[in-house]
């Protein structure tokens, strides 16, 4: 069965992040396609990249990495949930993303990110990191604004058009991670 792990991207005190992955991990809910597990930075703490040998050459030295390399090899799909922090991702998901490389090839990604502007600049970056460790980026993704998606800017209360962006994230996640399955081999 296709495994996809939804990546909680922020690990701030008062954090939105985990609130919106859950609510998608319960969109996903009764879907026979794949199974879905939400994978959160705060229970993977990486410090900042302190890796001697670059990620490509699948060297690793420190027990975190090998942890974190372990997991996410094991994963053939990636939703990645991100807030926006001045037009960008945050550094903690950004890191976690550099740590590896072989283990996000030929993988699938699609984004729920969150943000006065719906977190679309954050994404933006994401998928210029997302080509360069060979993850195929979804179309479809969700974009969360804190004025229509968030009650009082802090209840997630996202509309009937983010369930169907969030179906369509998924099918397309699934499908991108079967069709690139033969060059995982």
């Amino acid at each position: 069965m296709t495994k996809i792990a939804i990546i909680v991207g922020s690990v701030r005190p008062g954090r939105y992040s985990r609130a919106v992955a859950d609510w998608a991990l319960t969109q996903a809910a009764g879907r026979a396609d794949a199974e879905f597990e939400i994978v959160d930075l705060i229970d993977h703490p990486l410090p900042h990249l302190d890796e001697p040998a670059a990620a490509s050459t699948g060297r690793y030295d420190n027990a975190h990495t090998k942890a974190w390399s372990q997991l996410i090899a094991g994963f053939d799909g990636f939703v990645f949930v991100t807030p926006e922090y001045n037009h960008s991702t945050t550094g903690v998901l950004k890191n976690a993303i550099d740590y590896l490389y072989a283990e996000w090839n030929n993988k699938a990604a699609g984004f729920v990110s969150f943000g006065v502007a719906g977190g679309v600049r954050a994404v933006e970056h994401l998928r210029l990191v997302a080509a360069e460790v060979q993850l195929a980026t979804t179309k479809a993704q969700v974009a969360l604004s804190f004025y229509t998606d968030f009650e009082n800017f802090s209840t997630l209360t996202p509309g009937t058009h983010q369930t169907d962006a969030m179906t369509a994230t998924f099918d397309q996640v699934v499908a991108w991670s079967e069709a690139l399955a033969h060059l995982r081999k």
